[in-house]
């Protein structure tokens, strides 16, 4: 018996090609009845291995503006095709649908989503990584609380977009 699961799912990079970049976390807030849990994987653990491990028995994912981004990038860096193994949603396009425009943080702002780190965006993902290459601890420990942030507030997100239809 399969056990239903849907998973929030964002990944960080170090920037935005596929071809030139490459995945540090991707973060996975699966939820199944009631319970959660959070994944990460980080840098030498992003693997198609453990990524499929990760997901278990996946039924739905989401995403926000992954069908253009995450989903891509992940298919070119670790050859797995979400879509394939999961009916994916990406909730940008359930937000245009009820006029929300923007980028993940546009969105979570203009429907009072609360974000603890909030003076970090993608690119000081780039940053942060950087960082812990560079031996500074904290600056991962930093990355993977905006990821955890970016992936539970997919859930939120997702739950305000049902009120709203």
């Amino acid at each position: 018996m399969k056990t239903f699961k849907d998973v929030y799912l964002d990944i960080e990079t170090t920037g935005l090609s596929w071809e030139k970049s490459a995945i540090t976390v991707v973060g996975c807030y699966l939820v199944s009845r009631g319970r959660v849990q959070l994944v990460q994987l980080v840098g030498k653990d992003v693997t198609r291995h453990n990524l499929i491990e990760a997901l278990g028995d996946v039924g739905h994912l989401y995403t926000y503006n992954g069908s253009r981004f995450d989903l891509p990038f992940i298919h070119n860096a670790i050859g797995i095709d979400l879509e394939e193994i999961t009916e994916h949603h990406d909730l940008m396009y359930h937000c245009w649908q009820c006029n929300l425009w923007g980028g993940f943080k546009a969105v979570e702002r203009q429907l009072g989503i609360p974000r603890r780190l909030t003076d970090i965006s993608g690119w000081d993902a780039v940053r942060l990584w950087e960082q812990y290459q560079q031996g500074d601890d904290v600056a991962l420990q930093t990355l993977l609380e905006y990821n955890k942030e970016d992936v539970v507030n997919l859930k939120i997100l997702r739950d305000r977009l049902a009120e709203l239809w």
